[in-house]
């Protein structure tokens, strides 16, 4: 059975890890789509901090994904055409837009099962991403010249 899920990717971390984990768990090949900065950029206020090129780079290179697939477009009813998917895996924050609507319509169309699971709790990328502003903020703490010689 082939699982498809979708989404930016920005910053890996275990959240993202455990949605890939849980994928694998539903079938035997995991595709992820993986959206384009444009793609990103109408939806989300900000463009990911990692390029698209390095986002796929980082998941091909883990265990749970077997291929990766970028899409320049908000719609996924084609990829899930082209992929043959079986199980399309989509996190808690889903929505009822018009593109999830359009998949979850053509999915259920042709017997596919949709599943949606919680997302880890543990951290997320607008998470990291503002614990890196709180502390580029703090003024890091000046070495002294004993600290010096014990880094070397």
């Amino acid at each position: 059975m082939l699982v498809y899920t979708v989404g930016t990717f920005d910053m890996l971390h275990v959240g993202h890890l455990a949605l890939l984990q849980q994928c694998r768990a539903h079938g035997d090949v995991v595709v992820v789509g993986v959206a384009s900065d444009n793609v990103v950029v109408s939806y989300k206020p900000n463009v990911p901090v990692i390029p698209l090129d390095q986002r796929l780079e980082m998941l091909s290179a883990l265990r749970c994904v077997d291929r990766v697939h970028p899409y320049y477009e908000l719609e996924y009813v084609s990829a899930c055409k082209e992929l043959n998917v079986d199980v399309f895996v989509v996190g808690e924050d889903w929505g009822e837009k018009p593109h999830n609507l359009a998949v979850e319509a053509h999915l259920r169309s042709k017997g596919k099962k949709i599943i949606q699971i919680l997302y880890n709790p543990r951290t997320s990328s607008t998470a990291i991403k503002n614990n890196v502003i709180a502390q580029t903020s703090h003024k890091p703490p000046q070495l002294t010249g004993v600290d010096c010689e014990r880094l070397s």
